[in-house]
């Protein structure tokens, strides 16, 4: 079984790097064409048919790209469809999703003091918001309220901030902001497989066969493609956000998460109106920059004592506590770990426990003991540099304690 961890773990890792190989292929895909589009140069002497051209330098050679709304002269026989960079970051980042939250929900979403559920209800709460969510968008966009793009894209900036509050209120604060960025992802790669493939392939199978698309496939196409556009940025962080817990582990998580999504706007919004050549609004990095320090305010706000955390013990996590070397794994943990993995760190230059992980009680160091085997234990990850000068000794306490426990025997 303490092996399964480790295999589990390297799995993990393929899955992540697989996650972030596509992600990094959709996006640079998705920001050029965005860039391309409006860097696009009209004048007369442009072939019949085409809307704009734009000439290109890169790897020793020119390339001359022209745009055509209707089918040119010369139809080529193959398209390059940019859809699969999508489909697979998508596919990918659920992976992620089962193998990290789901399997370890426990531990990564599940809070009792925030919703004290079931690992299956949990789970279904999670695949329920991801799957509404969709339906919810798209529903919005196919409505009469989605004619005017500035309207629509308000009203859906308000329900990522409803569901941001919603989330927090939810699941731990880590799962919370992993599970707006599902969310959001999810509805971009819906669009590009319910809405933005199967459009496009209507008008070209249109151009082919010499008959005149209907714009409404273009415009409803461009409109999905926008939002991407600007959803892009606030994703990477909510993506990324896991392994700072200032962003996640405060009281105003969820207005962090909202003004993010303010930043995503800000910054694309610059970034499109230097591509169509229509000006230089330096204005939006000043906007950026003030939402930025007010995000860093918000993660350091004292939080408003509720009451005591809980201590509630699951069965999962009975086994690691109840083991006969706890207490003298407790010591160690406490000995060579607190001072960093603490609610107020002692060790000078940490202001925040990395990545969150407070070794305080019993259950919180029950509750990561397989990060404690594989790091601590089976690696030597932990403590960086062995700051702490934890001995070989001790790391093979850390490695009996877990492989005992796991197997229901007793430590020697």
């Amino acid at each position: 079984m303490y092996e399964y961890a480790i295999a589990w773990d390297w799995i993990t890792f393929a899955v992540r790097w697989l996650h972030v190989i596509t992600a990094i292929a959709w996006i640079g895909s998705s920001f050029y064409f965005v860039a391309l589009d409006l860097g696009l140069k009209k004048h007369p002497q442009l072939p019949p048919g085409a809307y704009g051209e734009e000439w290109q330098v890169h790897g020793g050679g020119f390339y001359h790209i022209q745009k055509y709304l209707v089918a040119p002269a010369n139809m080529p026989e193959h398209l390059v469809w940019f859809k699969w960079e999508s489909y697979v970051t998508w596919l990918s980042g659920f992976g992620m999703l089962c193998l990290v939250y789901y399997a370890g929900a426990d531990l990564y979403m599940i809070d009792p003091a925030v919703l004290d559920v079931s690992k299956p209800v949990a789970i279904a709460i999670s695949l329920g918001s991801i799957a509404g969510g969709w339906l919810l968008y798209d529903l919005i966009c196919k409505s009469p309220f989605g004619n005017d793009n500035t309207r629509l894209m308000v009203a859906l900036y308000f329900i990522l901030v409803g569901v941001a509050w919603g989330y927090t209120h939810l699941f731990t604060g880590r799962a919370a902001f992993l599970h707006l960025g599902a969310f959001t992802a999810t509805i971009m790669s819906a669009n590009v497989f319910f809405i933005i493939i199967p459009n496009q392939k209507i008008v070209v199978a249109d151009l082919i066969a010499g008959r005149k698309p209907d714009p409404k496939y273009g415009r409803i196409a461009k409109q999905r493609s926008t939002h991407n556009n600007y959803l892009t940025l606030p994703v990477l962080f909510l993506m990324l956000s896991n392994h700072y817990p200032l962003a996640f582990g405060t009281q105003f998580n969820w207005i962090i998460a909202s003004l993010v999504f303010l930043m995503g706007v800000t910054i694309r919004h610059w970034f499109n109106t230097r591509h169509a050549n229509a000006g230089n609004p330096t204005w939006t990095w000043i906007v950026t920059v003030i939402l930025f320090i007010v995000i860093m305010w918000l993660s350091t706000v004292p939080k408003i004592l509720t009451g005591e955390p809980t201590t509630k013990i699951s069965a999962i996590q009975q086994p690691f506590v109840t083991a006969e070397a706890f207490p003298r794994v407790r010591d160690t943990i406490m000995g060579r770990c607190s001072m960093c993995h603490a609610k107020e760190p002692s060790w000078e230059g940490i202001i925040a426990p990395p990545k969150g992980v407070v070794f305080e009680t019993d259950r919180d160091i029950a509750a990561h003991a397989r990060e404690i085997y594989l790091q601590a234990g089976r690696s030597h990850a932990m403590p960086p540099a062995n700051a702490s000068h934890i001995t070989d000794e001790e790391r093979r306490l850390l490695v009996s304690w877990y492989e005992s426990a796991i197997n229901g025997e007793k430590t020697q």
